[in-house]
């Protein structure tokens, strides 16, 4: 779909790009289909689309899957998406609220603004590979390294559970209007099950994040632990996401002990 496509529709059903709602449409057709080869998508699959808007991704998605729910709050964009494709099932509604059906991968362009809350229930319903389009500066914060300043609560969440990949840059110019920021690819393989020790491992790291820069001490005195079988001189910005889950295992642990 191109910008003149784009334009067209929107004069032709009398709608304006909502910038509350961060409504950016893609208009490089080479991107949609990338994003569709990343995931490897076939006749065997569900896909799961976040975020429709016009269709440009639901109607390649739909032309190369087994079965395609995509979904939209809009009620005026999926009237149109109704219209355009063939195949895929539109679901109406916030994807943070729906119940959804099964679906085995997912390759959408979500709002921005949602990318937190989005990814976390992604992971939650673990699907196989998951290709999202994601604001440039959330991505690398997903992929960040140890002792970078994108690295944080973020990365550890993306890295202990899943793998992840930013697999490509995709410029301003490639949407209509276009955003104020570049955009990135990101392929999400999960690998560990976001439960309820899972959760308490983020709210543990939330903590220690809190005072990145401070020694770890200072992070496991608010937990009530004064000292434990560790080197609480370092920060919590220099350790990796499986030595942030040691230290989770060993405080833990010691609370438990503590309490018994």
């Amino acid at each position: 779909m191109s910008k003149r496509d784009v334009v067209w529709l929107l004069k032709k059903y009398g709608l304006k790009p909502s910038k509350r709602a961060g409504q950016h449409f893609l208009i490089d057709d080479r991107v949609a289909w990338r994003q569709i080869e990343y995931a490897d998508v076939s006749k065997s699959d569900v896909v799961l689309e976040i975020g429709a808007g016009l269709g440009s991704l639901t109607e390649k998605l739909e032309k190369v899957a087994g079965k395609v729910y995509a979904v939209e709050k809009d009620e005026r964009l999926c009237k149109i998406l109704q219209e355009r494709c063939e195949r895929a099932e539109i679901l109406q509604g916030d994807f943070l609220k729906l119940e959804l059906p099964k679906f085995n991968k997912v390759v959408a362009n979500i709002p921005y603004s949602l990318s937190s809350a989005i990814t976390y229930k992604l992971l939650k319903l673990r699907p196989e590979v998951a290709v999202i389009m994601y604001q440039k500066e959330f991505a690398e914060r997903m992929v960040a390294k140890p002792r970078t300043k994108q690295y944080g609560r973020l990365s550890v969440l993306a890295q202990f559970f899943a793998d992840v990949e930013l697999l490509e840059v995709v410029p301003r110019r490639s949407f209509f209007p276009p955003p104020r920021v570049d955009s990135a690819i990101v392929r999400i393989r999960q690998r560990r099950e976001l439960d309820t020790i899972g959760e308490e491992f983020l709210e543990f790291v939330g903590v220690l994040f809190s005072q990145r820069r401070k020694k770890l001490k200072s992070g496991i005195r608010k937990l009530g632990v004064s000292e434990c079988d560790f080197d609480v001189e370092r920060r919590p910005e220099e350790l990796a996401p499986e030595e942030l889950w040691t230290l989770f295992q060993i405080i833990k642990a010691e609370l438990k002990k503590r309490k018994g």
